[in-house]
């Protein structure tokens, strides 16, 4: 069912009251040159028009849950994880999108020596104000070892990895337990985790 090449990719989707932005995420997935994915919108039951936006979609590669996680977003990627059916896992935050071709441009590197893959990417900032748009690119190359880069650098460089651009095996997010849920780690738990993947 599933080639080296071609395998399927898990898309997680974490969301709480992002139904403004959410639509072009979806779209930006429906709309990848790699068709072999299925995306898992986790909802922290949002009150806004989230539940309607997302039950406009009837592609079956979409699944919907929700579910209470007290403000702690990594029991929202892990409960997609332990649902999600694919060999590779990607994240997308709700209110990021991806272009066409991004999944296609990963899955090159797929072989049996990756176990991460990341890139950089943009963030856009809006001004409704001035009408214009900020850009900063987020990412870096990482220098062995990479825990050593990743601890030493991300003071005076930032975090090397963004969240939205990894594609990371599901088997190795399997070894480490998932994303630690510890509410102290709320807003770096992505880090912690490329940490965590980085011992093993």
């Amino acid at each position: 069912m599933k080639s080296k090449q071609n395998p399927l990719i898990s898309i997680i989707i974490p969301t709480f009251n992002h139904g403004n932005f959410l639509k072009k995420a979806i779209d930006s997935i429906i709309n990848q040159s790699f068709k072999n994915w299925e995306a898992i919108v986790v909802d922290n039951h949002s009150t806004d028009k989230t539940s309607e936006i997302i039950n406009r979609y009837k592609d079956p590669r979409i699944k919907y849950l929700k579910i209470q996680n007290g403000g702690i977003i990594a029991k929202s990627r892990n409960l997609g994880l332990k649902i999600s059916k694919g060999n590779w896992i990607a994240f997308l935050d709700s209110d990021d999108w991806w272009t066409k071709d991004k999944l296609e441009f990963c899955s090159r590197y797929f072989n049996d020596n990756v176990d991460l893959i990341y890139h950089k990417l943009e963030i856009v900032y809006k001004s409704a104000k001035f009408a214009f748009k900020k850009k900063k690119s987020v990412g870096r190359f990482l220098n062995k070892p990479i825990l050593k880069d990743l601890l030493v650098t991300v003071i005076w460089n930032g975090s090397a990895i963004g969240n939205s651009s990894v594609l990371v095996r599901k088997k190795i997010l399997d070894e480490i337990g998932g994303i630690d849920e510890d509410k102290d780690l709320v807003a770096s738990e992505d880090f912690n985790t490329w940490l965590r993947i980085a011992k093993v």
